[in-house]
């Protein structure tokens, strides 16, 4: 048997743990869960939400398959190994939007079927494509008539509190998400936000509330021993997630006028038939990685994905920092059905391992590898911007996948010049030949093709 790898994410569930082995993922069910795991699976819940495409599939398989990992437990499942495991502070707005619409469908269809979830985390969400999934079986338990949602709190600062964040102060979520990976409390929240929308019954209700209860002395006891002795009819239950479905479901971002990088697609320095011929580069390449994953570093609105998956490509994640490009981007997805995941990412500031023992959310690098990349238009950004030296962006970029497509782009590009309009050029090394070098170091050069007058240079490397 292969090794086995207990996720690092999954230690805090006594109900069982997640292990993988190779490309598949195995989940223990532990005793203390095996009631409600069989009373659950005896409703159709399961079977109605994997059908549907809400849930991710499992199989029971013998225990046999994790050997001493199994030990103690009454149930192992297999589930599908997806191609990229993301986390809530890199989903930008219309992703979070879209996991907290699904996880309200997803609570709502179990108390159908008398089941609750015994929590409201953002972390039990993952995405196919451009489409949310429910990933854990284990919160489903038995419906117990008049109980309180427990999981309140959680939804709102896993979920509500940030989407309002963006709506309503029209900043957005990502970086506070990620320093504080439990998400935004209502008590910062409330000190943030201006006294019209206090008074707005939803915002009065789910965060002006709670900031109270958080703030007093001893509240938290308080609320427990409240909440402990409330009944809430189950009509009502259903009341409250359809009230936040509806609410949610209108919320736009805030703030969010045309940048630079939105129009850029279709708004940039290229003629059409240059566009036309980094398009044909992009095809080419796609199809010698068919079925694959690539990652798409400065994915833009999905321009140069759309191409890579009509090629063949299996899977895209992209990656890019600009908010108002990265919605544009998932609602291309999600209108086009593209098996493509745009994510929020500063690449000179990735996301570490952090959490417990910093290892309970992996980094980027430590999560998955690619079988290819894109980085369009990427570079100049990190060796000029950002000022890192031209040779370590290239050692990056072919650490993370074993072929792909670089842009380079001339000192002499109208889009560099812009950059060094209000700064000292102090990057002598800049230049096609050291970016070469430096690519040759480490791979061979498949392919390389001139795009543009300004000399935009596109390399297909291979590493060696």
């Amino acid at each position: 048997m292969s090794d086995t790898i207990s996720d690092a994410g999954s230690f805090r569930d006594p109900s069982g743990r997640v292990f993988l082995v190779d490309d598949k993922v195995y989940r223990t069910v532990m005793p203390r869960a095996a009631d409600d795991f069989e009373f659950v699976r005896s409703t159709g819940l399961i079977e109605e939400l994997v059908s549907g495409g809400h849930l991710i599939p499992e199989t029971i398989v013998d225990n046999d398959t994790l050997g001493t990992a199994a030990t103690g437990a009454r149930y192992v499942l297999e589930h599908p190994r997806l191609p990229f495991v993301s986390y809530p502070y890199e989903w930008p707005f219309a992703a979070l939007k879209a996991a907290a619409l699904h996880h309200l469908d997803v609570h709502l269809a179990a108390l159908e079927h008398g089941v609750n979830l015994s929590d409201a985390t953002a972390y039990n969400i993952q995405f196919c494509g451009a489409k949310p999934l429910f990933i854990d079986v284990l919160s489903f338990r038995r419906y117990r008539e008049g109980e309180f949602w427990m999981g309140h709190r959680q939804f709102c600062e896993q979920f509500l509190n940030p989407l309002l964040l963006r709506s309503l102060v029209g900043v957005p979520h990502n970086s506070w998400y990620r320093g504080e990976l439990e998400g935004i409390s209502a008590q910062w929240l409330s000190r943030m936000l201006p006294l019209r929308h206090k008074l707005s019954p939803n915002v009065l209700s789910h965060v002006v509330l709670q900031a109270r209860f958080q703030t007093r002395s001893g509240s938290q006891k308080q609320a427990t021993h409240v909440v402990a002795k409330r009944q809430l009819p189950r009509t009502a239950f259903k009341h409250i997630l359809t009230g936040l479905k509806k609410w949610i479901a209108r919320l736009e971002p805030g703030g969010r006028g045309e940048t630079v990088w939105q129009a850029y697609a279709g708004d940039n320095t290229y003629a059409p038939d240059e566009t036309s011929r980094k398009h044909e580069f992009i095809n080419t390449f796609a199809e010698a990685v068919t079925g694959g994953v690539v990652w798409d570093i400065g994915c833009n609105t999905g321009d140069y994905t759309s191409v890579a998956l009509a090629a063949g490509v299996g899977t895209v994640i992209g990656f890019d920092y600009d908010q108002a490009t990265l919605d544009l981007a998932f609602s291309r997805a999600q209108a086009k059905d593209l098996n493509f995941l745009p994510l929020y990412m500063d690449a000179a500031n990735p996301p570490p391992s952090q959490g417990w023992a910093q290892g309970e959310r992996q980094g980027l690098a430590q999560r998955a590898k690619p079988d290819a990349l894109i980085a369009l238009a990427l570079i100049h950004h990190l060796a000029i911007s950002k000022n890192v030296p031209l040779p370590a962006v290239v050692d990056w970029l072919v650490d993370l996948a074993p072929e792909g497509v670089i842009e380079f782009v001339q000192k002499t590009d109208p889009m560099v010049r812009t950059l060094l309009q209000l700064r000292e050029d102090v990057f002598d090394d800049y230049s096609e030949e050291a970016f070469v070098q430096a690519v040759e170091r480490r791979a061979e050069l498949v392919r390389t093709e001139t795009v543009s007058e300004s000399g935009r240079r596109l390399f297909w490397y291979r590493r060696r």
